[in-house]
């Protein structure tokens, strides 16, 4: 069997619980590690730590699937999604949406699985789940019974894997896009063309919370892709909403999202770029209740933290400003390279910039469909806090 030997005190992270190996921790390889292989891991002294798909011409070039010693085949792959399909806040059937297989955080790393009604997306990410690929699609139709899987392997990171982009129905087909609900209110979600896998599925409590805590409130909705908080804070009572997106198609789903809600009259959205929108409202002296920033991601690596952080300030300053006495100023940040610590530094520097003083009410992250290991914070990536101005 193909076996990796990790070099001298390069076990202390998976003994830990991380499911990732380096290239750099690696003394030798034994066999052909051909891109997606699964290799035997063991110590200097030869203990086997488990195994792991291979990748090395990528920097992560080891990825744990299993700490024992076993067949990677169908039983395998059945068993795993069987697992994660019983964590908390997943369901296999019924109109709603959720996660049901978030990578490393379910033990199957490179592979997410998004169901959104009976039509379950998948996105492959790593040459190993690749070499799956065909299983994991009978195992799906087993025991999801969806309608349709179709296929989300278009992010970069395939590149860096050596894989191709790939996008279309891996299996049926029909209609890409699907209403789901979530609690009281329906949501579009085009699957083939929608960002990610068409929804941003990892916010899904967080927009509880906003529909929570808007009612009576102005709501300003910066980056609103496709109005998922704008409409959440309109179905929760709020006075007006003003969703703003440099996306058009985005902004046509969002007018779908608040019509089949019987929200229209409520929520307004503006095709604008969300800085210079803000700048503008700056300048018109408007003030709002509550303020949502959910922008993408400002950088992918940490060689350009220092200007995500600089864009992260920007935006959260002029949204400080905007914000009446008492307003909730809910900020996040999908940028893995910007964690909690950072991200509420950034805050406090630009609290202080608007000569605001903020009371911090919550610190959130992803739904717990995107399980989170603790030995892995690389699973942890999305930050959301809750600020209220305190004058």
């Amino acid at each position: 069997m193909l076996t990796l030997t990790l070099a001298p005190g390069k076990d202390k992270r998976l003994l830990a619980g991380h499911p990732w190996i380096y290239r750099t921790e690696i003394a030798h390889i034994d066999g052909d590690p051909s891109p997606g292989a699964v290799a035997l891991v063991k110590d200097q002294r030869g203990r086997v730590l488990g195994q792991a798909m291979l990748n090395v011409r990528s920097q992560i070039a080891g990825r744990l699937l299993s700490r024992t010693e076993e067949p990677i085949d169908e039983s395998f792959v059945e068993r795993r999604i069987r697992e994660a399909l019983a964590r908390e806040g997943r369901s296999s059937r019924g109109p709603d949406a959720c996660r049901l297989v978030f990578g490393e955080g379910d033990h199957l790393p490179g592979l997410i699985l998004d169901r959104y009604g009976d039509l379950v997306a998948m996105q492959i990410l790593t040459a190993g789940m690749e070499r799956l690929r065909d299983t994991i699609v009978r195992v799906v139709r087993r025991i999801v019974e969806p309608r349709a899987i179709y296929e989300r392997s278009d992010a970069s990171v395939r590149k860096l894997e050596g894989l191709d982009l790939r996008t279309g129905f891996a299996w049926g087909s029909g209609e890409t896009g699907v209403w789901v609900r979530e609690g009281d209110l329906h949501f579009f979600v085009e699957v083939a063309r929608g960002q990610k896998t068409g929804f941003f599925l990892d916010q899904r409590e967080n927009r509880q919370l906003v529909k929570r805590l808007a009612r009576g409130r102005e709501i300003l909705d910066c980056f609103c892709y496709s109005g998922g908080f704008s409409v959440s804070a309109a179905g929760g009572g709020a006075a007006s909403v003003l969703g703003v997106d440099i996306s058009d198609e985005s902004l046509s789903w969002a007018a779908q999202y608040a019509d089949r809600n019987a929200l229209g009259a409520c929520c307004t959205f503006a095709s604008a770029n969300a800085f210079d929108h803000l700048r503008a409202l700056g300048r018109e002296g408007r003030a709002f209740g509550m303020i949502v920033l959910d922008p993408p991601a400002f950088t992918k690596g940490r060689d350009a933290l220092a200007g995500a952080l600089r864009g992260y300030n920007e935006i959260n300053l002029r949204a400080m400003k905007l914000l009446s006495p008492g307003g909730i100023l809910v900020t996040c940040s999908c940028s893995y390279h910007v964690d909690t610590p950072v991200f509420l530094d950034m805050l406090r520097a630009a609290a202080a910039d608007a000569r605001r003083e903020f009371r911090l009410l919550e610190i959130r992250t992803q739904a717990r469909d995107h399980p989170i290991l603790l030995a892995a914070k690389e699973t942890q990536y999305l930050k959301c806090v809750i600020l209220e101005a305190a004058n």
